[in-house]
């Protein structure tokens, strides 16, 4: 840890959350006045259609610690979280919902986790007050098949709600993954981590900009980008299916031809044939469908476009 006083940056996404800027804003300053750091508010405007920009620039007007970046239209949280860290000049950075529901009277545990070596703390949700039924099973089982399956393991309910220390903030900048899941990519990395146990608060106002639609297109994009064991698993499965099927016909051609059917099963060419060509064309379909995944990801990485498209800021280029 360098001598002088450290800089901690926070990364805020923001999308329509108008409602919630204000008093969230003003709860953060008051914490941060408590702390022995220097720091720096980095708000990133995710393509809001309420008026959470003109928020933004008031606060910048009068605290040159305030920093934004709008985006030209919404292009997602995990983007907007990459377009900050890429932007921000702190010793570490903290990521912040804009909701509240990330706890910022923790945010003293996190910053003594990383003086005391961890150059991760992560913060782990173990309740949230409004979490439906379906959300916190579908998250259980995504976790418990994420760590069955990939290399990098995650812990779960852990969230964004995180503190990264300026090297992996570095490392991280040279991923070049545009589908993204920003906490799997910190997981990845492999930096010595700590763990903060949260309960989330309800929101005060809004709702969730993460639809259940989305919640499972990014659980799907999670398994393709850190494992191409389902591609394997599909592969293993038809040789299986193919190894057994010629077993079985093979059993059943002799059954009947060379020892005249004794078992009387009185099964016909046809329809022995109908029923392993139907069974086959099934898994051919579903192993299609899971390579489909994979060549859909492909397809977007070679596509080489930028992760973000800044339409205002203020933030001074600076040379890190």
């Amino acid at each position: 840890m360098p001598n002088k006083t450290p800089t901690i940056s926070f990364i805020i996404p923001i999308y329509n959350e108008s409602q919630n800027i204000e008093w969230h804003h003003k709860k953060i300053v008051a914490e941060l006045h408590k702390l022995p750091t220097d720091y720096e508010l980095v708000y990133v405007d995710d393509g809001s259609i309420d008026n959470s920009l003109d928020l933004l620039k008031e606060f910048a007007k009068h605290d040159k610690r305030v920093k934004f970046l709008s985006f030209s239209r919404n292009f997602g949280k995990e983007i907007a979280l990459s377009a900050g860290l890429s932007a921000c000049i702190g010793d570490a950075a903290i990521m912040l919902d804009a909701d509240g529901q990330h706890p910022i009277e923790l945010i003293g545990q996190f910053i003594d986790k990383w003086k005391s070596g961890y150059k991760v703390v992560t913060g782990v949700r173990k309740s949230n007050q409004k979490e439906g039924m379906v959300k916190r099973w579908g998250s259980r089982i995504y976790y418990k098949i994420f760590n069955s399956i990939a290399s990098s393991k995650s812990v779960p309910g852990a969230t964004d709600f995180r503190l990264l220390d300026r090297q992996v903030i570095d490392e991280f900048g040279k991923l070049p993954e545009k589908n993204r899941l920003t906490r799997n990519l910190i997981d990845w990395l492999g930096f010595s981590t700590a763990y903060i146990d949260f309960h989330s608060p309800p929101r005060l106002y809004g709702v969730a900009a993460y639809s259940p639609r989305k919640l499972v297109a990014l659980a799907i994009n999670g398994f393709v980008s850190h494992t191409m064991l389902p591609l394997r698993i599909s592969a293993y499965v038809g040789m299986f299916i193919t190894f057994m099927s010629f077993l079985i016909g093979l059993a059943l051609f002799i059954e009947m031809f060379p020892l005249g059917d004794p078992l009387h099963l009185s099964i016909s060419g046809t329809a022995f044939l109908a029923l392993f060509l139907t069974f086959l064309v099934g898994i051919v379909l579903v192993c299609q469908g899971l390579l489909a995944l994979y060549i859909e990801n492909i397809h977007v990485e070679t596509q080489q476009r930028p992760l973000f498209v800044v339409e205002e800021t203020n933030i001074k280029p600076t040379n890190k």
